[in-house]
């Protein structure tokens, strides 16, 4: 896909007087350089839109001198990929996609908090014949738009419990479009719960969602780590009864190379602000927690739980700070 052009990389010198005083409670904040900060999130229909663009809108109105503006991407490897190439400063992504098989972070890449949990959606119209995940063989399969987590995981699943599906490569949005005209036969959505394709889908068409629990022992198997069982509930969806599936935790990342006080003062702001509405961040589509449920997830508890991906130094200082 084409990447916007990325602007030009604040200097550390900028960066660092930016993050000057952000922690000194001073009344009047000293005058002091813009910093501009790019934050990868996802596609159309995706959670990590409406979640990238509440805590860039937070970190842009609660951190002096700070703007960040949110990217559209394909999602998780994609922006695991931008932020090594430096197009991005911050990006979402779900753990199991940023973890090695050694266990170990992409270099240069460290995590400021994790966030919330994605779950393993496999969605049909109501009158599909498909009524288990063995019924996908040969049918027209979306695994979700390239270089997403929904690839990711969803390819981890196929070949888990080998299933040969016609798979096919289409964001969020165009998954529920394709599924709503018979133009793909399932879709996989790794996403928060509710997501707002399959939202907007239900709440128009009569949708089932295919249970996953027979699948997961074997995910879980294969690659031990950040998988764990769950349920999407009854209430996610119009008409959609609860179903069994995976789950899979999402954190922010961030360059190695930003400043420590700026990724406290980060932290501090994605901790202390995402309970409260955010003004829409530049770029993003405008959301409020209202519309993104995942956002009452964040929480210190859950926050420092980032398994094998160490933590930048500035925000496990502010986790050593902020111990319960």
């Amino acid at each position: 896909m084409t990447l916007p052009n990325p602007e030009p990389r604040p200097s550390r010198r900028a960066v660092l007087l930016a993050a000057g005083g952000l922690l000194a409670g001073c009344a009047e904040q000293p005058e002091i350089g813009r910093v501009d900060l790019r934050l990868a999130t996802g596609p159309a229909g995706a959670v990590y839109r409406r979640i990238g663009g509440v805590l860039a809108g937070h970190i842009s109105e609660q951190v002096p001198g700070a703007r960040v503006r949110t990217v559209p991407s394909g999602a998780s490897t994609d922006n695991i990929r931008m932020l090594r190439a430096g197009e991005v400063q911050l990006g979402l992504t779900s753990l199991d996609a940023l973890i090695s098989p050694d266990g170990s972070a992409p270099e240069g890449l460290s995590a400021i908090c994790r966030l919330y949990e994605s779950h393993l959606h496999l969605v049909v119209m109501a009158g599909s014949p498909i009524d288990e995940f063995g019924d996908l063989k040969g049918k027209r399969v979306s695994l979700g738009a390239r270089d997403s987590g929904t690839e990711f995981t969803s390819l981890r699943v196929l070949e888990s419990v080998p299933v040969d599906a016609d798979g096919q490569y289409l964001s969020q949005a165009a998954s529920a479009a394709a599924l709503r005209d018979g133009e793909i036969d399932a879709m996989f959505s790794l996403t928060g719960v509710p997501t707002p394709a399959i939202t907007e889908l239900a709440q128009r068409h009569e949708i089932r969602l295919i249970h996953l629990d027979e699948q997961a022992p074997a995910l879980f198997t294969k690659f031990p780590g950040p998988y764990t069982p769950a349920t999407i509930p009854a209430t996610a969806y119009t008409g959609v009864s609860a179903t069994r599936t995976v789950a899979v935790p999402n954190v922010l990342l961030a360059r190695n190379d930003l400043p420590d006080d700026l990724v406290h003062a980060i932290t501090d702001t994605i901790f202390t602000h995402t309970g409260t509405p955010a003004p829409a961040a530049p770029g993003a589509a405008g959301a409020v927690p209202d519309a993104v449920p995942e956002a009452w997830q964040i929480n210190v508890r859950t926050g420092i739980s980032t398994a094998s991906i160490p933590l930048h130094p500035g925000a496990a200082a502010w986790f050593r700070a902020h111990k319960r």
